[in-house]
């Protein structure tokens, strides 16, 4: 921002501990896929001096992208912690995955984090699912700057891709997206490139020269002035609009010069307050370069103008049982309240916890509670315990560099917190406190696993479990009907990872099977059936007959069982043995092997003996009565059928539509919820939704979303139902 001599402390090699929240900023780079946020923040650590090369620390190893699963996908999977310190600032930055299949990860870095960066590409623009995180962002009041990268790229234009910004994240308020800095470019290349060379204060009115490798500063030439003046006058007046002066914005236009301080001043509390969203350039270095184009400037955004947690407000707490607790914001000497953002498991020093601490001091040896409530649906069961912490550490790549202690606003690694999962609470044992946790969307995406072998069945539950308390984006399920283990995943990048790390991490083979959705069976007419079951056999035989009806019902009625024998010709004692023989064999199913509900089972008559009748046998009977009223019936297979609710762009409501009445889906209505959005719900069969997650991002460019509801089951039509008989025949 300004034009101040920096020194960096080569802090490659040691960890960094703040002892006060306001020497920390926590900022969280957000961005589609390849618009270059890892570049970036390795770029920072080595202007910061944290790596002695670009993106490396001692060991060879990268700062950001160092999983085995990100080398062999080529991008990045996880939320990963690049701590550098600048200016006496310990700047915690949290990179994130921009796949859509990862936002798990990107939402843990939000919870995480004071601010933001929107890394943006110049070669790509912004895609829906920037637009919408910044929405997001903006919904908290999160401050937020602007970065656009690939300047480097062919037909790349840094005033277009502003003007492009301001469109996205400016609907309110376009004046409060503009440039600090405007970039040199050198001369065209025989590829079409033109590289970047140097920036251009628009404030200080200095030219920053990164030609060399180093920073140089000089006086812009006469060329440049008329470009930068409109931009120049354009920004102090995005800046005195949002001033706290108010009588500034009628001194200015009134022809008073405002000095650079003033504005400077002016513009970080406007950032800091989430009203302004300054736009910049960054840029690789050039080779042997110590200083990326533009990441002293970022860096002094990030110092200066970016938010200390002091400023962010308490979150809200209760106590275990539910009962509200006040929190000071960030005050190291409150109550220890500390949230669990990411779960790892480290092959040497076990389960690895990165929290953020948002009250309270932590130190090593130290014996902290542990809540987690209300990821039930998720496979992580509510649980309150006690456990000692081991070392504390600052995670940097592959490395954790131990720390003495972490304050409130920092963010440390925990280790050896065997029951600590990723959005539990970490407390004082003797005031435990809970944080509800951050929202998380839904895994939509069904994947059915087996073991691959016996000895992969042995380690597969304990590898499951691991999976979910790293990943509470990820869903465990145990299907009854189905007999099926199900992952439940956001997307099939999302299912790769998770089968990568049950194969890589936790040694477990598995093998993917097709996913079968919970059918029914029912009558479609009434039928009578008769259980014989008479076997002599020498000595204590088995005698039972039992005569049935039985009827359809009502969807939702499920097993109806009518007494209506006279005469004593089945002893009362033997009813209940019928009835649960009738519904032991509905269970089972009578046609396809699937459970047999919504009818009504009329016991009408039978026979028995005074000897040889018991219940085993009239169980017997009850279920043979049942399978031969079946084999006279015209049986229904019914389907599970769920309310689908898409939050899709209006450009795509057509799309959507016609892609929903292709699955033998109902549209119930649409309805607009603003920002250009509709809301269209259908009830759609589950048996044609269990690729809707992949297809639809498919067919929204990324920009929707959507949710499921089991409504009921119904019956399946005829041809759809041969191919499923089909296909089960075929599995067999």
């Amino acid at each position: 921002m300004g034009d101040k001599a920096h020194t960096h402390p080569g802090a490659a090699g040691r960890a960094m501990a703040a002892d006060h929240p306001a020497s920390i900023r926590n900022v969280v780079l957000v961005g589609h896929s390849g618009s270059g946020k890892t570049t970036l923040v390795e770029a920072l650590a080595l202007t910061a001096g944290a790596v002695n090369r670009a993106g490396r620390v001692e060991d060879g190893g990268c700062v950001s992208d160092y999983d085995e699963i990100e080398h062999r996908q080529q991008r990045s999977v996880q939320l990963s912690l690049v701590p550098v310190e600048w200016d006496g600032i310990k700047i915690n930055l949290l990179d994130t995955p921009g796949y859509a299949d990862f936002v798990g990860e990107l939402r843990a870095g939000l919870r995480a984090a004071d601010a933001a960066l929107f890394v943006v590409s110049a070669s790509d623009g912004v895609d829906g699912s920037t637009r919408m995180v910044w929405e997001e962002c903006a919904a908290v009041g999160m401050p937020r700057a602007i970065v656009i990268t690939h300047l480097e790229a062919a037909r790349a234009d840094f005033e277009e891709m502003t003007r492009v910004c301001a469109e996205a994240f400016g609907a309110d308020d376009p004046d409060a997206v503009l440039p600090l800095y405007l970039p040199l470019h050198g001369p065209e290349g025989p590829d079409g490139h033109m590289p970047v060379t140097g920036l251009v204060g628009l404030l200080t009115q200095k030219l920053f020269d990164y030609s060399t490798g180093e920073r140089k500063e000089s006086e812009p030439g006469e060329d440049q002035l008329p470009r930068m003046d409109e931009a120049r006058d354009r920004l102090i007046e995005g800046i005195i609009s949002e001033s706290e002066d108010e009588t500034l914005m009628d001194r200015y236009l009134g022809g008073e010069q405002v000095d650079v301080e003033t504005l400077i001043k002016d513009l970080e509390r406007a950032v800091a307050r989430g009203v302004f969203f300054p736009v910049l350039a960054a840029a690789p270095a050039a080779d042997g370069a110590r200083q990326g184009i533009g990441t002293v400037e970022l860096l002094e955004l990030i110092t200066r103008g970016f938010p200390t947690p002091l400023e962010r407000e308490a979150p809200l707490v209760t106590t275990v049982d539910g009962k509200s607790r006040e929190l000071a914001p960030c005050d190291p000497g409150g109550p220890l309240v500390a949230e669990v953002v990411k779960t790892s498991s480290d092959p040497y020093v076990g389960r690895v916890s990165l929290v953020r601490l948002f009250s309270g001091t932590l130190r090593p040896d130290e014996t902290v509670h542990v809540s987690g409530h209300g990821l039930a649906d998720r496979g992580h069961e509510d649980h309150d315990v006690d456990e000692r912490i081991g070392a504390l550490s600052t995670p940097f790549g592959k490395q954790q560099r131990p720390v003495t202690h972490a304050v409130a606003g920092d963010l440390a690694s925990v280790a050896k917190l065997g029951r600590a999962e990723t959005g539990d609470t970490l407390s004082a044992k003797d005031d435990p406190l809970l944080m509800t946790p951050w929202e998380m969307p839904d895994p939509l995406l069904p994947l059915a696993i087996q073991a691959h072998s016996k000895a992969d069945e042995d380690k597969l539950s304990q590898g499951l479990a691991r999976l979910v308390a790293e990943d509470p984006t990820m869903r465990l399920e145990q299907n009854q009907d189905t007999h099926q283990v199900v992952l439940w995943c956001l997307g099939e990048a999302h299912a790769d990872v998770a089968l990568e790390r049950l194969r890589s991490r936790y040694g477990v083979q598995v093998d993917v099977v097709p996913h079968r959705v919970s059918l029914r069976e029912t009558f479609a007419n009434r039928s009578a059936g008769r259980g014989r079951h008479v076997k002599q056999s020498g000595g204590h035989g088995q005698y039972a007959i039992c005569e049935i009806e039985v009827e359809p019902l009502p969807g939702g009625s499920g097993i109806e069982f009518v007494d209506k024998v006279v005469g004593g010709a089945v002893p009362r004692q033997f009813i209940p043995s019928v009835e649960k023989g009738v519904r032991a064999q509905a269970a089972k199913g009578v046609a396809a092997g699937y459970p047999l509900i919504d009818v009504r089972v009329t016991l009408l008559d039978g026979k028995a003996h005074s000897v040889d009748s018991s219940d085993a046998a009239f169980q017997t009977a009850g279920a043979l009565a049942l399978r031969e009223a079946a084999a006279d019936a015209r049986i229904h297979l019914l389907e599970p059928v769920s309310e689908v609710s898409v939050l899709v762009g209006d450009d795509y409501v057509g799309a959507v539509m016609s892609d929903l009445s292709g699955r033998r889906g109902r549209v119930l209505g649409t309805e607009q919820v603003g920002n250009g959005r509709t809301l269209v719900r259908a009830e759609v069969p589950e048996i044609e939704i269990g690729r809707y997650a992949v297809d639809l991002r498919s067919l929204s460019h990324g920009t929707a979303r959507f949710d499921r509801r089991y409504v009921r089951h119904e019956p399946m039509p005829p041809q759809v139902a041969d191919r499923v008989r089909q296909q089960e025949r075929e599995a067999s």
